[in-house]
């Protein structure tokens, strides 16, 4: 089977264009979560996410409104994250730490009521990519073009907190603005990359290319390339192996964005 004739297939065309989404937007975020020293809300959200999730399925809600309902309950999650941060006087991990404790006691348990784990859960734990519907790919193209349009009208602002909150702040930046739209922003992308990686994987996409370009890039603009390139060959080249090899695509892509990672280290190490 060729390359071409792998593309001839509806769901994998799906794939793809949902994936290549969803890994660019995790990119273009995680440099900034990176930057900013939060990039562990992901992995936070996305327990909350599973909580959601398993939420939905009990109410037997079918795919596209999984997606539905998981999005206000992450948002509400990703503002409690700044709000216990900023009034109970608790540091940014342990406010992930309370939220994400909460979110995934909450998933096991409605996972316990309705029966314990199924088949439909365990392909939002693990990711399922090539079983995106045109309804769910929709909603990707719609949370895409909502979220860069976001980061493409507060690029400055966004850049100035993520180096130096207090001077931003001096600037005149409402950074707890800021700081909130951040935190949304991640959380409609948690929401996306459940399928494309699966829930445990989520902020793997969110940390590894980020991380990866700064190895190798030596300013912002190039960072924010090179992390989006990473991340979409990863995408692109993981769900390829995933389908021609019959492994789980979720896997594959964030394998080969840790061999990306390596290799970067390798990179810094030649030039230094």
């Amino acid at each position: 089977m060729n390359i071409l004739e792998i593309f001839s297939y509806g769901f994998m065309q799906r794939g793809m264009i949902c994936g290549v989404l969803v890994g660019a937007l995790c990119a273009v975020l995680g440099v900034f979560l990176v930057l900013r020293r939060l990039s562990l809300i992901g992995d936070g959200l996305s327990h909350v996410t599973f909580g959601s999730v398993a939420f939905a399925l009990v109410l037997r809600a079918q795919d596209m409104y999984v997606t539905i309902v998981a999005i206000p309950i992450v948002l509400l999650s990703s503002l409690g994250i700044l709000k216990l941060t900023e009034k109970a006087r608790i540091y940014g991990d342990a406010a992930i730490g309370i939220v994400s404790a909460a979110g995934i006691a909450v998933g096991m348990v409605l996972a316990g009521a309705a029966g314990g784990f199924n088949v439909d859960l365990f392909s939002y734990l693990f990711g399922n990519i090539l079983a995106i519907s045109s309804s769910e790919l929709v909603i990707a193209i719609l949370l895409f073009i909502l979220v860069i349009g976001v980061v493409f009208f507060y690029y400055n602002e966004l850049i100035a907190i993520s180096f130096d909150e207090e001077l931003a702040k001096s600037s005149g930046i409402r950074t707890t603005e800021i700081n909130s739209i951040l935190a949304l922003l991640t959380a409609l992308t948690v929401v996306l990359a459940m399928r494309v990686v699966g829930i445990l994987l989520v902020s793997a996409l969110l940390i590894i290319p980020a991380v990866t370009a700064l190895q190798v890039a030596r300013s912002f603009g190039k960072t924010m390339f090179f992390a989006t390139l990473f991340s979409v060959i990863s995408v692109i080249g993981g769900i390829l192996l995933a389908f021609v090899l019959n492994l789980p695509a979720g896997g594959v892509i964030v394998l080969l964005n840790i061999l990306f990672f390596i290799l970067s280290l390798v990179w810094r190490k030649i030039r230094a």
